[in-house]
């Protein structure tokens, strides 16, 4: 066998790619979820209630002090006892990807949620006082005016933070799941292609984040030259407005 055998990576693509599918799973719905509980958790840590407070502070705080690895072995240990009691789910049933995804969306939200909260206070508070002086509840316009400027501020960070937990899901072979890089894994031992394989994970690993990054990239750019445009634009208008009120004085 040659030092480099690519055939054996082209003969196990199909389940290289049912791997890579497990990793995006997690990826995508601890995104989402993440961000949403995120969302939430940034509220509350703002909050003028200190019941709301205290609670999302002690919860970003625990979960930002506690290794990855040790919150996925816990999950893994808790979520089938939960789901299988709540929904009588058989013991045999294989919860191994729903533990992980909820693993991960409840640890990235402690994140999320210090991007978000960072984003909110970002925001002038002149708008929330202008809008508690029209009446707005407090949640309502957090929802409405404060929340929607600030996420839009910290996509950046907030798909950043995104291709750390695409990496970031190489760690569910402690509780074996079958992911992309545990499938290569398996592959590697099986066939005795262990620098084949790892060298193709780490390539595929690292094309994925180049291409993410370089996305993110474009999208600072892309912000960036809009908010100058803005700026020129409101600087232009700014001299007409006052030749017109001069004119009409």
């Amino acid at each position: 066998m040659a030092f480099f055998d690519v055939s054996e990576i082209v003969n196990s693509l199909p389940a290289l790619a049912a791997g890579l599918a497990v990793t995006f799973k997690i990826t995508v719905t601890a995104i989402v979820v993440g961000i949403g509980w995120g969302a939430i958790l940034a509220v509350m840590r703002l909050s003028p209630l200190k019941a709301f407070e205290w609670f999302a502070h002690g919860y970003v705080t625990l979960l930002r002090s506690i290794p990855l690895v040790m919150v996925l072995l816990w999950f893994f240990l808790i979520v089938p006892s939960v789901i299988q009691g709540l929904f009588n789910v058989s013991p045999k049933t294989d919860i191994r990807l729903v533990s992980a995804m909820v693993a991960f969306a409840l640890f990235e939200a402690a994140y999320y949620s210090e991007i978000i909260r960072a984003g909110i206070q970002a925001v002038p508070r002149g708008q929330l006082a202008a809008a508690n002086a029209l009446g707005m509840p407090y949640l309502t316009a957090m929802r409405l005016i404060i929340l929607p400027q600030a996420l839009r501020a910290t996509v950046p960070l907030l798909l950043t933070q995104a291709i750390v937990l695409f990496q970031d899901t190489s760690l569910v072979y402690v509780i074996g799941l079958d992911d992309f890089f545990r499938t290569a894994n398996n592959i590697a031992d099986r066939d005795s292609t262990t620098v084949e394989m790892l060298l193709f994970a780490g390539a595929v690993y690292f094309l994925i984040s180049i291409l993410a990054s370089a996305g993110v990239k474009i999208l600072q750019s892309t912000r960036i030259r809009r908010s100058g445009r803005s700026n020129r634009e409101t600087a232009q208008q700014i001299p007409e407005q006052e030749h017109v009120a001069v004119k009409t004085s």
